[in-house]
């Protein structure tokens, strides 16, 4: 049945005028003091120092009670101004997007999918395909035993409909991001409008999100499922105003039914009542223990909503071990949230205080030179043909040798890693980091440090993603060996060694 947009109160006429009217107001979260929230500073002490010594990749955390932010901190060079790569957090603004559409009556969760793509339909429908609903793309239960193409490259309405769907959809849960895609694409196919041109009126403007990034297929479609960028805070406000069931400084943007849908089980993942990911699934959004609900990104990007102890988290990192990161939040933070403001402490506060201004992401320890420094340096080693694609090397001194530059050639593309000896040294540069982490210009910080005489080693963030890379580099003669290795990756983050020799005289 299509929504009731009456019953909901919701005007879709008033959209423009409210949202400048929003925007013009928005601002950043309310700070508070812990204890003030009901929370004690020496908890979230514990919870800040378990994550950074229990999870490596530790990127950003904002804790966010009744509204007002009570922890923030970033592990540098990751800052509070940067965006982040959400990757599959994605998911929960494209079907926030599918919600807007469908208050404003331009489609029902109960229409067919196929009907919104014509064109695009392969030569044989089979039922099950003809029975697909928006309800089964929102729900991941599309009917798909095997995930269509999700590549940018690849991705788009006509290789999702030629996909075989051997399950009668609603059935048969199976995560496919290739079905948030749709819902961009329906978005789009009914607006004229990318989903991240929709939701600047809608919900990045009201809220104060102010650079959200949004990659695209070829075809100038949102890639939905992932693709999108934003800051840590605007990651607490996205979960804030779901806490709110919609609204935002007094005004009901998202109808509270769709919240609650949206939010709420609507198809059974999995009967491990330890898992975090097998609580139930809504529209785009996971159910979890302690009847909360989440979304999340690839590597550990989290917005996460306590509705019964009202507060919001929100985290951003490179982590193999998401559970984990769930595990301590349930173990650490959520016996801290209680019902009563606690008496100040501002020795507690002070000691938090710093804990979150000193994170830092862990990099090499050493030396700023080497007795061999002048030898090795500004020197190109070049590679025998392999696997990795890697041409040549070269690592420059700069600044008194106190920064370098390695400039590495891989597969035809200069990757420029600039590092600073115990300070991050920021740049920009193309990052290729493995399958759907291709970035052909990105943000990076680097610091390095030679660790023995005859060993440099260079870490480099790329501080608006999840990935970090080491390189380290032992010298030897005219020949150097190279170790490359990422903190997560889709695939393999360790690579073999490789040994390249320069040709410039000794």
């Amino acid at each position: 049945m299509r929504t009731n947009l009456t019953r909901w109160g919701w005007v879709a006429a008033m959209i423009p005028a409210m949202a400048l009217a929003a925007a013009a107001s928005a601002a950043g979260l309310p700070r508070s003091t812990p204890e003030a929230q009901g929370v004690s500073s020496a908890a979230l002490v514990d919870l800040v120092e378990a994550l950074d010594q229990k999870i490596p990749g530790m990127h950003s955390i904002m804790v966010v009670r009744h509204g007002r932010v009570i922890a923030e901190g970033w592990w540098g060079p990751y800052a509070a101004e940067h965006n982040h790569v959400l990757y599959s957090l994605s998911k929960s603004f494209t079907s926030t997007a599918m919600g807007f559409a469908v208050a404003e009556g331009r489609l029902s969760i109960d229409d067919e999918v196929m009907k919104f793509f014509p064109g695009d339909w392969p030569t044989e429908v089979s039922n099950n395909l003809k029975a697909m609903r928006v309800r089964d793309i929102l729900t991941m239960t599309t009917g798909h035993q095997d995930e269509p193409p999700v590549s940018p490259g690849e991705m788009s309405a006509k290789s999702f409909l030629a996909q075989a769907v051997p399950h009668l959809p609603g059935t048969h849960f199976k995560y496919n991001t290739p079905a948030t895609f749709m819902q961009s694409a329906i978005v789009q196919k009914l607006t004229g409008q990318t989903v991240l041109e929709y939701l600047r009126p809608r919900l990045f403007e009201p809220l104060g999100i102010e650079n959200p990034v949004w990659d695209t297929n070829f075809e100038g479609i949102c890639l939905g499922g992932y693709g999108l960028r934003v800051r840590t805070e605007d990651i607490a406000k996205f979960g804030q105003f779901y806490l709110q069931k919609g609204r935002w400084n007094g005004k009901e943007w998202l109808p509270a039914g769709w919240v609650a849908m949206a939010t709420s089980k609507q198809v059974s993942n999995g009967s491990n009542p330890m898992s975090d990911w097998n609580q139930g699934y809504g529209f785009q959004f996971w159910r979890c223990r302690h009847q909360a609900f989440r979304g999340d990104g690839a590597f550990g990007q989290y917005c996460v909503v306590l509705p019964d102890q009202d507060a919001v988290v929100a985290i951003t990192s490179g982590t193999g071990d998401m559970q984990a990161v769930l595990n301590l939040l349930w173990d650490k933070l959520l016996p801290a949230l209680g019902s009563r403001k606690l008496r100040s402490d501002h020795a507690g506060q002070s000691r938090l205080h710093h804990l979150l201004k000193g994170l830092e992401v862990p990099a090499p320890a050493g030396e700023a030179t080497s007795p061999i420094a002048s030898k090795v340096l500004g020197r190109r080693y070049d590679f025998p043909a392999n696997d990795q694609k890697l041409e040549s090397v070269m690592i420059q001194a700069e600044a008194g040798g106190s920064e370098v530059v390695a400039t590495l050639r891989i597969q035809g593309i200069e990757v420029r890693l600039p590092a600073g000896h115990r300070q991050w040294r920021a740049g920009r540069t193309a990052f290729p980091a493995g399958l759907l982490a291709q970035f052909p210009d990105e943000p990076v910080a680097g610091k390095f440090a030679w660790v023995a005489s005859d060993t440099l080693v260079l870490k480099a963030c790329a501080y608006e993603t999840p990935f970090h890379v080491q390189l380290k580099f032992r010298f030897d003669g005219d020949q150097v060996t190279l170790d490359r290795e990422v903190n997560v990756a889709f695939g393999p983050s360790k690579f073999p060694s490789l040994a390249g020799r320069t040709k410039a005289p000794r």
